[in-house]
């Protein structure tokens, strides 16, 4: 077994002390033949569809690609600082997370078209009496998952510049559905919404894509629920890549991923899946409420 073979097999066990211990070995310039290995968080089983689809596209296009799956960012983030990786999809929170692990070096080279703009809604009952965000002193705020951007981290952020402070003027309830994942999936910040629902909180948080597909399919009621305020925009998940990744391997695979295309029935099937219609390039001008919202909670300190 060749010795990046080895890194990628010690990390698909998922095995933190055989990761770390070979944090410090410096891999010998990747050549165009071999693969690029690519780290993706398993928050649901439908990414495994969606990656042996991007990864056969690639392969059939001359640039062979691996991918290694892993249950958390935050060992993502590792395998990619210690070299297991070449590119990391990585969350909001685990792009910022990268910058700080890497002392502001990593670069976002790609995301999706929806990953940009996105922006996070506060949703109070219709009838329940909240007609602005200052008549959520004192209540209870159902929030998502501890390390949710959407849905929990930027909303704070946002009522923090309305005036209210988390703990002081009013209070969260969180659901710490699988925390690690960033809020991936839709888990903790439905419960949210439920707990808004059964009248045990005066609002909940939830992403606007989120709003949208839960009015379409009937789990919000429009006539019993109402968006309160709207955060700021701010863009989502972005594939990060260290300092020292080569640019004519990276232009290479980008020209690759950027030749997917909607109007094939293969990568619709993906895309749809992953929520999208083309591969932009990437961009870091929208982790702004992000940033504010981690050093507000002082989110990794606490960590």
């Amino acid at each position: 077994m060749g010795r990046r073979r080895w890194k990628v097999w010690l990390a698909l066990r998922g095995d933190r002390r055989s990761t770390l211990a070979f944090a410090n070995f410096t891999f010998p310039k990747q050549t165009m033949s071999q693969p690029v290995i690519v780290g993706a968080v398993l928050y649901d089983p439908k990414v495994s569809v969606i990656w042996e689809i991007i990864r056969d596209f690639f392969e059939a296009n001359g640039r062979p690609m691996d991918v290694v799956f892993y249950t958390n960012y935050e060992l993502q983030n590792q395998g990619l600082m210690s070299g297991h990786l070449d590119v990391a999809w990585n969350s909001p929170l685990a792009w910022l997370d990268a910058q700080r692990l890497s002392g502001g070096t990593c670069r976002a080279i790609a995301m999706r078209d929806t990953d940009r703009d996105r922006v996070s809604h506060l949703v109070v009952r219709a009838d329940g009496g909240v007609e602005s965000v200052a008549d959520l002193r004192g209540q209870t705020v159902a929030l998502g998952a501890l390390d949710s951007p959407q849905a929990r981290l930027i909303p704070i952020g946002h009522l923090h510049r309305q005036g209210l402070e988390l703990g002081q003027d009013y209070q969260e309830r969180r659901f710490d559905v699988l925390v690690g994942k960033h809020g991936d999936h839709i888990g903790g910040e439905k419960d949210a919404f439920q707990c808004l629902a059964a009248g045990e909180a005066a609002a909940c948080a939830m992403l606007d894509l989120n709003w949208q597909a839960w009015m379409a399919d009937g789990t919000i009621d429009a006539s019993r629920f109402k968006i309160l305020e709207t955060t700021a925009p701010f863009d989502h998940c972005v594939f990060t890549v260290r300092a020292d990744f080569d640019p004519a391997l990276e232009q290479h695979w980008l020209d690759v991923l950027y030749g997917m295309s909607y109007d094939n029935p293969l990568h619709r099937e993906m895309m749809d899946m992953e929520g999208l219609k083309k591969w932009e390039p990437g961009r870091v001008t929208g982790f702004g409420p992000l940033t504010e919202a981690v050093g507000l909670t002082d989110f990794f300190a606490a960590r």
